[in-house]
């Protein structure tokens, strides 16, 4: 057994012995490449792309009683892009009728206020007629049922310009749509 634990015992130490004087190991190791690549693109547009913009209609001054409408359209031949203003009839008799009643014309500012159909039927079912003629109360109530002619708010020209605005937007929104159907 001893014989085996010396013989082991040498060659650990050989082992080690040898592994202490071994030269190391070096890799040396160069590589060069070049890629060269050669291709050839082509890009045909057939169409132009869209370009119809939609003007924009700012209304930056809280004091105007409009409403900025727009719009566009692109064909392949033909764009078009239109816009414009429509005025507010509410908000105007709104602001009118305040400003009355800020400069102390009370009476004039319920009057503006009843040139709008539910306004009057309001006033009128609340017991409280709309001014008539520089009368109030009881008396413009007689004026409103006086056998005369009644200035009522349904005869009113504002209502006339109202309809007016509205037939003729009617109108140019069918041209409008007849004139796209023919472009495309």
């Amino acid at each position: 057994m001893r014989i085996k634990l010396n013989a082991i015992a040498a060659l650990v130490l050989l082992f080690i012995g040898v592994q202490a004087y071994a030269d190391p190991i070096v890799t040396e190791s160069t590589s060069n490449s070049n890629v060269t690549t050669n291709g050839t693109s082509k890009t045909t547009v057939k169409s132009p792309p869209p370009s119809a913009i939609s003007p924009s209609i700012n209304n930056s001054n809280a004091d105007l009683c409009t409403v900025g409408v727009s719009g566009a359209v692109q064909t392949q031949i033909l764009g078009i892009s239109a816009g414009k203003t429509v005025r507010d009839f509410n908000c105007e008799r709104l602001k009118l009728s305040k400003t009355m009643y800020d400069m102390g014309m009370k009476v004039a500012a319920v009057s503006i206020m009843c040139q709008d159909e539910r306004v009057f039927d309001a006033m009128e079912m609340a017991g409280t007629p709309c001014p008539y003629l520089g009368k109030i109360g009881e008396e413009a109530q007689e004026g409103w049922g006086s056998p005369r002619p009644k200035p009522r708010p349904d005869n009113i020209t504002v209502h006339e310009v109202e309809k007016d605005e509205t037939n003729k937007t009617i109108l140019q929104t069918v041209g409008g749509v007849l004139l796209i159907i023919l472009l495309l």
